[in-house]
């Protein structure tokens, strides 16, 4: 009987060592799946911040194209409220 008792503790500690290998194991798969997350936030991230600077880019261009719409239209109004010449003759 004696024999049983140790053969059954023995059972249990290997039992529970087995549990604990497998939720180990369980977790080396979930750290692979967070780092392809991570890798993929990452990429995802690199795009989006050349995009933002693409947008930047893109905007200011069309900023100053602005000012210089602006600078010929004023100019153009100043020609067309300009006194008109009379032709010589």
């Amino acid at each position: 009987m004696f024999t049983t008792k140790r053969y059954m503790k023995t059972a249990r500690v290997l039992g529970v060592a087995l549990v604990a290998g497998v939720a180990l194991s369980g977790c080396a798969t979930y750290d692979d799946e967070f780092a392809g997350i991570n890798s993929r936030l990452d990429s995802l991230d690199t795009k989006v911040q050349g995009a933002a600077q693409s947008a930047e880019s893109a905007n200011q261009s069309a900023t100053q194209a602005n000012q210089r719409l602006d600078q010929i239209e004023r100019r153009v109004q100043q020609l067309e409220a300009a006194p008109r010449r009379v032709p010589r003759g």
